[in-house]
């Protein structure tokens, strides 16, 4: 009987454990039972594990790293979500026609969750706008952290210690996390959400993870609801709890969706339910997402190893190794406690199904299945070591109670030590590859206090051909700085202003379009701006000429290394290697420029 086995015991003592401080401490000595002829692939008395408090500090220092050095890597983080929570916290901010009550497709309730903390800060301490950013990404960071280190709980009770402390080390180390873990985006909402939705879902608690799994779809992001499904199949078709689900189901829809709704029609001024009507635009009869780029089918796996390195390659061999693991080590040794490894992975692969035949493509996709992944690749890790000590005891018979991680652990090893030096390469590749913007904001943000400015002034700060790169207006030292955007090579859709009218948000503008088309009327005419912020590649076009050699009508504050990717070597761009990055890298001069012509008045 499975029960009698020392694996199971031990498994059953972990997951009764507290995780208490102490997490050095060893279990308690399982001696092997008499029935055992040979060697069986139980926990060894020696494991040792972090307990609940210590993943949550480790991980909360990880995530508060990623708070303070991780850069914007989607502009549709500033524009759909910072720039809206500027205005709700301050009353200026830049609008994108997705905020338009003509098309309504995000929900203003979503950013008021956000904005609360940061309205609370703002009005007890009146800190600078650019600590604000960073107090609400650290406790973006510390949510995150929550529901990682209940994520992780779950793993040790339903999986194993042995899975958990892998999984643990994988999600420290992988840049997938390090950049998802702070993002202000609905795909990282959905994640936290999904992660804390999986911790309940292995617990059993399954009202918490209908919670979960609603809290994410409807109050983030709607597709997130797609994750949901195997949570759905193991309470109706293998438990039956019928009843169950549709009582937290409608609890969970109202408890959420009510609040949401009132709030965002109240504020657009109209009936708006935001989660519907982005559904209709990328599903049904809309433009759809493709207006925006299409990619090819590699992208997701070019991006998941960048992310994950070697992480990603046991993630998606995980299928392959579960088998193998179905046929060749005895079922009495199986590690889970309540369901089976294909049922508890199958968010992950439904959703790669899903987003990898889509054709627009983006890496914030896939941010909500990231810790899954960590959990595929260290079930795929596990599963090898026990195969190997399969394959080595056939060869040369292990002595009677030989354990399958004695002989094995450097498989663990080895794997967490590559994950480690590949993560930390290309975390340090894209600090000192593209975090210049953020360092010339930094820099502007400074300049009030270095040079006396009137107090009346109205300050215009513009982007021209990198507009994308601007991190937001929590940048700027106050509200008498404006952003603007000046006429490049790009043709689409910019955002523009709010109105400072007190129904801002009410307004339907005409230079607003689902179409991504051009309005030429939101561009900034170049004369009038104060500070310019251009990257100078070595290419130039009447559009967009090398604004540093015009020093008769500029002069540069600062300037930062950005990376020129078409130049640089592929490798050593997506990873940094000291010397040989330094060799096979081209870079560009992001530069910041005050006018000489307009002096601040």
């Amino acid at each position: 009987m499975v029960k009698n086995n020392p694996s199971f015991r031990l498994r059953q003592q972990a997951s009764q454990r507290n995780f208490k401080k102490d997490s050095g401490k060893k279990p308690n000595k399982i001696s092997p039972s008499k029935n055992d002829k040979k060697p069986v692939e139980h926990v060894t008395d020696n494991l040792i594990f972090p307990g609940g408090d210590t993943a949550f500090k480790v991980l909360m220092s990880a995530r508060f790293c990623a708070a303070i050095w991780s850069h914007i890597t989607d502009c549709d983080e500033t524009f759909n979500y910072w720039e809206p929570t500027h205005y709700l916290v301050f009353g200026k901010g830049l609008q994108t026609w997705e905020y338009s009550p003509q098309f309504a497709l995000r929900s203003y309730f979503y950013l008021m969750v956000h904005a609360t903390p940061v309205w609370i800060y703002h009005k007890l301490l009146q800190p600078n706008p650019l600590l604000m950013f960073y107090f609400s990404r650290c406790l973006l960071g510390l949510a995150c952290a929550f529901t990682e280190v209940y994520f992780y709980k779950a793993i040790c009770k339903e999986f194993g210690v042995h899975i958990g402390r892998i999984c643990l080390a994988f999600q420290l180390i992988s840049p997938g996390l390090f950049i998802s873990s702070t993002a202000f985006l609905p795909s990282s909402f959905a994640m936290y959400t999904f992660t804390a939705a999986c911790g309940a879902w292995w617990q059993q608690k399954y009202a918490l993870a209908i919670f979960f799994t609603a809290l994410g779809s409807i109050l983030g992001w709607p597709f997130a609801a797609l994750l949901g499904v195997p949570i759905v199949f193991d309470m109706l078709v293998q438990k039956k709890l019928y009843s169950d689900f549709i009582l937290w189901s409608i609890l969970a829809g109202l408890s959420i969706g009510l609040p949401m709704i009132f709030v965002d029609s109240l504020i657009y001024g109209k009936l708006v339910i935001a989660p519907l009507n982005i559904v209709k635009y990328n599903v049904f009869g809309g433009a759809g997402p493709e207006l925006y780029g299409t990619e090819p089918f590699s992208f997701y796996l070019i991006n998941g190893f960048l992310n994950f390195n070697i992480i990603w390659v046991f993630a998606l061999i995980s299928p392959i190794a579960i088998m193998l693991n179905y046929c060749f080590v005895p079922s009495k040794n199986k590690s889970t406690l309540h369901l089976p490894y294909w049922l508890s992975l199958s968010p992950m692969f439904l959703w790669l199904l899903v987003f990898m035949t889509q054709k627009h493509k983006e890496e914030r996709f896939l941010f909500p299945i990231y810790p899954m992944i960590c959990l595929a690749g260290a079930i795929s890790v596990d599963i090898i070591q026990k195969l190997l000590f399969r394959c080595w005891n056939l060869i040369k018979k292990m002595p009677y109670g030989t354990h399958y991680l004695d002989k094995t652990m450097f498989v663990m090893v080895a794997s967490m030590g590559i994950a480690l030096i590949l993560g930390v390469s290309r975390i340090v590749a894209l600090y000192k590859n593209y975090h210049a913007p953020l360092d010339l904001m930094m820099e502007l943000n400074r300049y009030p206090l270095e040079v006396n400015v009137p107090e009346h002034s109205q300050i215009h700060v513009c982007f021209g051909k990198e507009w994308h790169r601007y991190p937001s207006s929590f940048f700027l030292p106050n509200k008498k700085w404006n952003i603007h955007f000046i006429k490049s090579e790009f043709d689409g859709m910019l955002p523009a202003p709010y109105s400072s009218l007190p129904n801002a948000t009410k307004i339907i503008h005409g230079h607003f379009n689902d179409q991504n088309r051009e309005e030429p009327s939101l561009y900034f005419n170049v004369s009038d701006c104060h500070f310019l912020l251009d990257l100078d590649l070595g290419k130039e076009s009447d559009l967009e000429p090398n604004y540093t050699k015009r020093t008769n009508q500029w002069r540069v504050v600062a300037s930062y290394k950005f990376l020129n990717a078409e130049e640089s070597n592929k490798f050593a761009r997506a990873f940094y290697i000291p010397f040989f990055s330094d060799k096979h890298l081209v870079f560009g001069n992001f530069t910041l420029m005050q006018s000489i012509k307009n002096k601040i008045k």
